[in-house]
């Protein structure tokens, strides 16, 4: 056994102490995609309300995500930031059946320092000298947010200026903190309750962009909990979570 495998699986035995069994019926590990840090605990929360089974939430970016579910992390469900990735997983025989899209993500400009003006044109002023967005490897949301810098032409322009973040959630911070004057990041981020007051955002096009198809796949691993699992994935479409999508800014089909 190579050491990388081996180090995953002392994290994947930890993860499942934390977890408790997974023999446990009323509990269902969920894995999901760092833009829906804050609107996936307020989907767990109903859910919860509404079946009495708890959840574990593991977020990370949809890349990292992928390549865990493969090497055999214990999760039973996968809610990635685009399809691309629980296709992916399915092919790999490591899904129950083929994923569906549940929502359509949109990205936003956001900035913490005041006297910045706000707009793709002005990402290539003075003023503004870090550009933070998560990494387009291995995240949809810095995927599009670099198809939108090569519409606009400022790919070999401001490629100075770009911070990556691991995922979302990074970049995030990088954006918060201020460490950079501008970074794309989800705009179900800048509509969450925590985060809605804070500094300035535009949303940006997309027609500037390819479709931020988001995807949810119901996982076939070893003790996986698929029954409570799939009452998760049934209420992802349902009405009442398609308002809580839609209040955090994700299109929703009707």
């Amino acid at each position: 056994m190579n050491l990388i495998k081996l180090l995953f699986r002392l994290f994947t035995s930890v993860l499942l102490v934390a977890c408790g069994s997974k023999t446990d019926t009323d509990k269902i590990t969920i894995a999901a995609a760092a833009n829906m840090q804050f609107v996936i605990p307020e989907l767990i929360k109903q859910f919860t309300a509404n079946t009495g089974i708890k959840c574990e939430l593991i977020v990370g970016s949809s890349g990292k995500l992928t390549a865990q579910i493969k090497e055999g992390a214990p999760y039973d469900i996968f809610i990635a930031a685009n399809i691309k990735y629980p296709e992916e997983v399915y092919v790999s025989g490591k899904a129950i059946a083929k994923p569906k899209v549940y929502a359509y993500g949109q990205l936003a400009l956001w900035s913490m320092v005041a006297n910045i003006h706000l707009s793709i044109d002005s990402l290539v002023s003075k003023k503004i000298q870090h550009i933070a967005l998560a990494n387009p490897k291995t995240a949809p949301y810095g995927e599009a947010a670099v198809e939108v810098l090569n519409k606009y032409n400022l790919d070999t322009k401001i490629k100075d200026k770009l911070v990556f973040g691991e995922s979302i959630a990074q970049t995030n911070q990088f954006i918060s903190s201020e460490s950079v004057e501008v970074g794309f990041t989800a705009l179900s981020v800048v509509l969450s309750p925590k985060i809605k007051e804070q500094g300035k955002w535009i949303v940006i096009d997309s027609s500037l962009h390819t479709p931020i198809e988001q995807g949810v796949v119901l996982l076939k691993q070893e003790n996986t909990n698929t029954k409570q699992a799939k009452q998760f994935y049934d209420f992802l479409f349902s009405a009442e979570a398609k308002n809580i999508l839609k209040k955090y800014g994700y299109l929703v089909n009707e």
